[in-house]
């Protein structure tokens, strides 16, 4: 626990202080892999807050590469450096308990983000309904193929709370289509080139009879997209959809190549690091201006179980203006 001064500073919202310290609170950051566009939109935002830009807080970011054992270490480079808090997007939702558990010995309190873990030593979560977003994405292929047909589904890495909870999705939706077939499903690890090769077999398995495609991300479903190009085949003969909205898929929804939901990285980010930070420092209040977009998570402290982040289906009418943020 950091020594606090009496002066506090308006930062962001009217009602926001942050108090000033003799030193930065060091937290950590482990998230699962940093190929991808999705979680690099995360990390930057993160490195963005304002908390991390006034100097209140020492951030590193640890990129996991996509291997549980790695953030495991990670989590006792924290441990042994003695971090104050710590932000825990992992790969795998029963392994990552160990990472927590090491923390949880160290006194470091660790908040989820993004990807779930099963540990009831977290301190938080911040993110958005994985299940919901599963429902969502296959609702939108099997509306646009009349509930009738045949899907191909593409998962994330096996095990990760997102793959779990995005299937528990789709296949509600498709409980809600007995006409529809799954003719293929398997991972690609939320990587768009796994994903691409996975479609040209499939297209070659079962020519002209895919009628949709299920990406768990965005990533993902552009890799089948590519794959469908590259067969010759006319991508508005099928109906794809992804989660995420990163830069292409918004282009691809753009030029009417597919669907995506967008997850909100930075609300999820920017909201994680606000409640690690009132972890480790009484007295904090939210600098990010996240809790004013989505006043109804509502801030309880930062002391809430877990705080859910809303979705935004990616629209014709919302498309342009979530380009122009990426700008």
């Amino acid at each position: 626990m950091k020594k606090l001064l009496a002066s506090a500073a308006l930062i962001g919202m009217a009602t926001t202080s942050a108090m000033a310290q003799d030193e930065p609170l060091k937290i950590g950051a482990a998230v699962y892999g940093l190929q991808a566009e999705f979680m690099q939109i995360w990390s930057e935002a993160l490195e963005e807050h304002p908390a991390v830009v006034d100097g209140m807080v020492d951030l590193t970011i640890f990129d996991g590469r996509y291997d549980a054992l790695v953030q495991q270490e990670q989590f006792e480079t924290m441990a042994t450096q003695g971090f104050d808090a710590a932000i825990f997007v992992p790969i795998d939702i029963e392994a990552g308990a160990e990472a927590v558990r090491i923390a949880n010995e160290a006194g470091i309190p660790v908040v989820g983000s993004n990807t779930q873990v099963n540990s009831d030593l977290l301190t938080s979560y911040v993110g958005s309904d994985d299940v919901q977003s599963g429902y969502m994405e296959a609702k939108i292929v099997l509306d646009a193929i009349s509930c009738a047909g045949n899907v191909v589904i593409i998962e994330g890495p096996i095990g990760q709370s997102a793959q779990i909870q995005r299937l528990e999705g789709n296949q509600k939706a498709l409980a809600e289509c007995p006409d529809v077939t799954v003719l293929e499903q398997q991972t690609a690890n939320w990587s768009r080139a796994e994903a691409q090769t996975l479609m040209e077999n499939w297209l070659t398995a079962h020519p002209d009879s895919i009628d949709g495609v299920i990406g768990q991300n965005d990533e993902m479903a552009l890799g089948a997209i590519e794959a469908i190009k590259a067969a010759g085949l006319d991508v508005n003969d099928f109906a794809i959809a992804g989660i995420d909205g990163v830069t292409d898929a918004l282009n691809a929804v753009k030029a009417g190549e597919m669907s995506s939901i967008l997850q909100d990285a930075r609300a999820q980010a920017q909201g994680a690091l606000d409640v690690a930070i009132a972890a480790a420092m009484d007295g904090y209040e939210p600098m990010s201006d996240i809790w004013q977009t989505y006043s109804d998570m509502g801030w309880e402290g930062g002391a809430a179980a877990s705080y859910n982040v809303p979705w935004t289906p990616v629209t014709a009418d919302n498309v342009d203006d979530l380009l122009a943020q990426r700008q």
